[in-house]
């Protein structure tokens, strides 16, 4: 009786601490409901998804400086001399690049004797390979040449020396092999199922060619299924010549990224870090999550200045090249990176679902589903591999973040999701680091990286729904004391119970239908080891000594968690 005594008024405090844990939240989501403007953040995926953005070009820096306008306007103070001990500052910093940057200006294809285009930019952006080359300014006119997948192979016998070859595979290997055999230059095919290009016909996904010189380049171009299947018509009736017209622009250039940071008041070298990347041309990848990071900083800023927000630990905000720009910020300076407590990337935040059929997801930190992925738990259709055990991070992040977005669902309907870890935004640099990171991001999207990603795509108030979440997750960890520390303990030990009894139930289905109970017993085993660890990472959530009241949480939390995991166990 006294073992379930103690147990029910275990639970009691859990309850508890979802009363506290809401009371806090309810005044952050409640000034930030007021605060966070959704157009404010729409008019600038509005300026910055008109530009064809890759680093170091003019769609790039330009978008860069209109968040340092935005900046401005809020009250953040530029750094003179390196980062500054001010309340509000930013920094642009900039670096020559190693490679030239490019930009497309213009291109259109014709078949000879067609009085309209099969392509031009205007209407299929996407269309010029990344690192095209210009054609003559009359553009080139020559014979088109079929080579199936484009490989090697089936080059072999084939004249495509002055002529324009066509494939169905990547622009980037179809180009090499067929600019080696003398053609000038090539035109490829290929769309992902997930984006439906018999249903969009007209969708272009942006790709790359390898970049050699100045003098040797050539030009290649990317197809819809449309204009792919218009041109394998035309060739089966006969020959077929093509009339190609390419503007591009390659130059050296330097990289941009845009820091401001809300400093902390007591523990500044602490440090809770958001990053949105600039490159890439789409609305939702990635003008929303430039767009949204901008009025997060502003709406910091504003309650930082009206006294509504005492951050103790620093806020930084970053802009600039994805992945590469992130790991600069970590591996730049190593008194620095010691003080990231907390990664956290938005990419492709804004998606208007109804639209897009892209589901709000907060990737995880790599936890046990990445190792066995089963029930509910689903890889996107980006794709993901089966981690090893070895891999995993525990770390109270993954239910901290997911809860603050759970708390926006519930009030207003927003569908909130989470998937295994897969990786390639910038969340990785910091995992790579041993930093905890998260991704905010949506998938599947049907028009994810084509010319269709335009702000017609691009949903205010899913915007807000990201938003105001990020920043809540953000208050609540440079603003907690013991109390919200031991609250958002009780929390997470919550949903470490509700994972434990949904991973018991799909065990007991599977050794019912006749798996080995001793690997069921081992998943059951892993969940509980890696909240066992996860909660002992909570210590570091106050600003403060952690006390008592903390210590008690974790071991509380400990128990509850063991005693669970040894019930579900034994009932196996």
């Amino acid at each position: 009786m006294k073992k379930l005594l103690t147990l029910s008024l275990s639970l009691l405090l859990l309850l508890t601490a979802t009363a506290q844990t809401t009371s806090r939240e309810k005044k952050y989501f409640r000034i930030l409901e007021k605060t966070f403007i959704e157009q404010k953040a729409y008019n600038t995926v509005w300026f910055v998804e008109q530009r064809w953005r890759l680093a170091g070009n003019s769609g790039f820096n330009e978008s860069i400086y209109q968040v340092e306008k935005i900046l401005q306007q809020a009250g953040y103070k530029k750094e003179t001399n390196g980062e500054a001990t001010g309340t509000l500052t930013y920094r642009i910093e900039k670096r020559p690049m190693k490679h030239a940057t490019w930009e497309p200006v213009d291109a259109s294809v014709y078949i000879v004797g067609d009085k309209e285009p099969l392509l031009q930019f205007k209407t299929n952006r996407n269309m010029i390979a990344m690192y095209s080359a210009s054609t003559p300014a009359a553009g080139v006119t020559a014979e088109l040449v079929y080579i199936g997948k484009g490989s090697s192979k089936e080059l072999e016998g084939k004249d495509v020396k002055g002529k324009i070859v066509m494939a169905e595979g990547g622009i980037g290997s179809v180009y090499p092999n067929a600019v080696k055999n003398g053609a000038i230059g090539a035109l490829a095919y290929s769309m992902p199922r997930y984006t439906q290009p018999t249903k969009y016909t007209n969708s272009i996904q942006f790709q790359g060619i390898g970049y050699t010189d100045s003098v040797n380049q050539k030009w290649g171009l990317v197809l819809s299924y449309a204009a792919k299947e218009k041109l394998k018509a035309a060739l089966e009736k006969g020959p077929v010549l093509l009339k190609v017209m390419v503007n591009t622009k390659i130059y050296a250039s330097e990289e941009l990224t845009i820091v401001a940071n809300v400093r902390g008041k007591t523990k500044p070298d602490e440090r809770f870090v958001f990053s949105a990347h600039v490159q890439e041309p789409g609305a939702n990848d990635n003008a929303s999550g430039v767009g949204t990071l901008a009025e997060m900083a502003r709406t910091t800023a504003v309650l930082v200045q009206q006294k509504k927000l005492t951050p103790q630990r620093t806020i930084t905000f970053l802009w600039g090249d994805e992945i590469v720009g992130t790991r600069r910020y970590i591996q730049d300076d190593s008194i620095r990176a010691k003080g990231i407590k907390w990664g956290l990337s938005l990419d492709m935040i804004g998606e208007d679902i109804q639209k897009t059929g892209g589901t709000f997801l907060i990737e995880k930190m790599p936890d046990p589903s990445a190792v066995w992925t089963r029930g509910n738990e689903k890889h996107t259709e980006w794709g993901g591999s089966e981690l090893k055990e070895s891999e995993l991070f525990p770390h109270y992040f993954n239910d901290l973040l997911l809860n603050r977005c759970l708390y926006e669902a519930a009030k207003t309907g927003w569908v909130v999701r989470t998937n295994p870890f897969e990786g390639g935004s910038d969340h990785t640099p910091f995992l790579n680091a041993k930093i905890p990171g998260l991704l905010m991001w949506h998938f599947t999207d049907v028009f994810y990286h084509t010319d269709a990603d335009r702000l017609d795509m691009v949903s205010p108030i899913e915007m807000k729904h990201v938003g105001k979440s990020a920043l809540a997750t953000a208050f609540l960890l440079t603003t907690a004391n013991d109390k919200t520390a031991t609250a958002l303990i009780k929390d997470i030990t919550r949903n470490a119970l509700q994972r434990l009894q949904i991973e018991f139930e799909l065990s007991k289905k599977a050794v019912q239908g006749g798996n080995d109970k001793a690997k069921e017993t081992h998943i059951l085993e892993v969940w509980r080891d890696w909240y066992l660890k996860a909660l002992t990472t909570t210590i570091d959530i106050s600003t403060e000594e952690a006390g008592r009241s903390v210590q008690q949480a974790i071991t509380t939390g400990q128990r509850l968690i063991k005693e669970q995991a040894g019930k579900y166990i034994s009932q196996l």
